[in-house]
C-alpha cells in the first residue's frame, strides 16, 4: 500500500472526536488515539519530539525535522487532530475504505488527509537525502473544531516568558527555538491557497425564568417567552449582517443561533433556556464588538428579562491577507513544478491559522481535499490529491 494511503488509513481508523461542548465521553472522544500513533511514529523515525498537555485527555504533538544547511529558516506545519462527530453518517467512521481512487471515513478530508500529507512530506524529506533549505516544526493540535485551545497553547508558547513555562511547555519552545518564518496551516482547499479567511466569536447566552407548575403558571416566569423575542432580535440582526461588506472576498459576517436547550416537561413553566451563538467575523472586524452587538440587540428586545452571557469559548479575528509572500511564492513554485495551478482564494471559514497570524507568524492554508466534503455524511478524499500535496509540501524545503 502506498505510504500516504496507509498513512492516511492509520489516521482515520484511530477515533479522535470533539465533543463540541457536549457531556460526552467513550474510547471514540478527544485525540488520545491519534495523539499516542504520532508519539510512536516520530519515535521510529527517530525526530525529536514533545507532548504538550493542553487540557485533560487532549495534548498537542510537536516534531522537529532539521535543516541541512546553516541559518535556515523554520517553518511551522499544523494539521489538528480532531474530526467532528460522527451523527448521521451513512458509513462506518473508523473503517476506512478506497473505492475508486478516494478514501472514506470520518476525518478522512478534514483534516486527516492533510496531516497524512504533512508526516508523509516529513519522510520524504528525512530520507530522500536532498538538502534541506528549512527546518520544519509539525504541530498536530487540539480542539480545533470548538475552541482552537491547541493552536492558542503554540501560540503562547512565543508570548510567555520561559521561567513562566510548565516543563512540557518550555520543551515545546526549545524545538522551536524561537518565531517561525511563516506557518502552513492544513485545511481542505484542494491545493489552492487561503490568504485570508473569517473568524468566530462563539458563546453560550442563558435566559433565567422562575419555574412551577404548569397549573398556575401565573406563580412562575417562563423563561421561553423571553427567549422567543431574543430569537426574534437575532433573526433581524442576522439578516441585517448579510447586507454589510457585501463584496468582501470571505462573504459578508454572519450570526447564528446554532442550539437552543429549554424547559424540562410540558407540566413545568421553565426557569432556563440556553442559547449557543455563532457570530463570524471578516478579517478587520474585532469579535468582542460584534459580540457586543449582539447583546445589545437581545437587550433592547427583552426588557427586564434576565439573560446572562458567558465568556466565550472561542474567540478569534480571522486571518488578514499576508503582507510577506515570500511563503506564499515557494508554495506557488513548488506546486507549479508538479503541474498544479495552486490559486490565491477567500475562505468564508476559520482556521488555527488565525491564531498563529495574530501572534505574529504569517500564516497560509493549504491542503489536499475539498471543503464540501468535510462533515459530510459520507466524507472522502481524492488520493491522488494527498500525494500531490505532500510533494508540494516537500518542495518548498528541499
Amino acid at each position: 500500500m502506498a505510504e500516504h494511503v496507509a498513512t492516511l488509513a492509520d489516521l482515520v481508523r484511530r477515533p479522535s472526536i470533539n465533543p463540541m461542548g457536549r457531556g460526552v465521553s467513550g474510547p471514540d472522544y478527544l485525540e488520545g488515539r491519534v495523539t499516542d500513533y504520532l508519539v510512536q511514529r516520530f519515535m521510529a523515525a527517530g525526530l525529536p519530539w514533545v507532548r504538550q498537555p493542553v487540557s485533560p485527555g487532549r495534548d498537542n504533538v510537536l516534531a522537529r525535522l532539521e535543516a541541512t544547511v546553516p541559518d535556515a529558516p523554520t517553518i511551522l506545519w499544523d494539521a489538528h487532530q480532531d474530526t467532528v462527530p460522527v451523527d448521521g453518517m451513512t458509513i462506518e467512521p473508523f473503517m476506512p475504505f478506497v473505492r475508486e481512487g478516494r478514501l472514506y471515513g470520518r476525518g478522512s478530508c478534514d483534516v486527516k488527509g492533510g496531516m497524512a500529507a504533512m508526516l508523509v512530506a516529513l519522510d520524504r524529506l528525512r530520507t530522500g537525502g536532498l538538502p534541506r533549505l528549512a527546518t520544519v516544526v509539525f504541530t498536530a493540535t487540539v480542539n480545533e473544531e470548538f475552541g482552537f485551545s491547541g493552536s492558542k497553547a503554540i501560540a503562547r508558547l512565543w508570548a510567555t516568558p520561559a521561567a513562566e513555562l510548565t516543563p512540557p511547555d518550555r520543551a515545546a519552545r526549545d524545538l522551536f527555538g524561537g518565531l517561525p518564518a511563516a506557518a502552513i496551516v492544513a485545511e481542505p482547499t484542494e491545493l489552492d491557497i487561503v490568504t485570508q479567511h473569517k473568524g468566530a466569536v462563539r458563546w453560550r447566552m442563558r435566559v433565567h425564568g422562575v419555574a412551577c407548575h404548569s397549573a398556575f403558571p401565573e406563580q412562575g416566569d417562563n423563561a421561553i417567552y423571553p427567549a422567543g423575542r431574543a430569537i426574534g432580535a437575532i433573526e433581524s440582526l442576522a439578516r441585517e449582517l448579510l447586507t454589510r461588506h457585501p463584496d468582501h472576498p470571505c462573504g459578508p459576517p454572519t450570526l447564528n443561533l446554532g442550539t437552543i436547550h429549554g424547559g424540562t416537561g410540558v407540566n413545568l413553566v421553565p426557569d432556563l433556556v440556553v442559547f449557543e451563538l455563532d457570530r463570524r467575523v471578516v478579517p478587520g472586524e474585532s469579535p468582542q464588538e460584534a459580540r457586543l452587538e449582539v447583546i445589545q440587540r437581545v437587550a433592547a428586545a427583552c426588557g427586564s428579562a434576565r439573560i446572562e452571557h458567558d465568556a466565550p469559548f472561542l474567540e478569534s479575528a480571522g486571518l488578514p491577507a499576508m503582507a510577506d509572500r515570500v511563503w506564499f511564492d515557494r508554495l506557488t513554485s513548488s506546486a507549479s513544478r508538479r503541474g498544479v495551478t495552486a490559486r490565491q482564494i477567500a475562505a468564508r471559514y476559520g482556521t488555527n491559522a488565525s491564531v498563529f497570524a495574530a501572534a505574529g507568524v504569517p500564516s497560509l492554508v493549504f491542503g489536499p481535499g475539498s471543503i464540501a466534503q468535510a462533515h459530510t455524511a459520507d466524507e472522502w478524499i481524492e488520493l491522488a490529491q494527498v500525494d500531490t500535496a505532500a510533494d508540494i509540501l516537500a518542495g518548498i524545503v528541499a
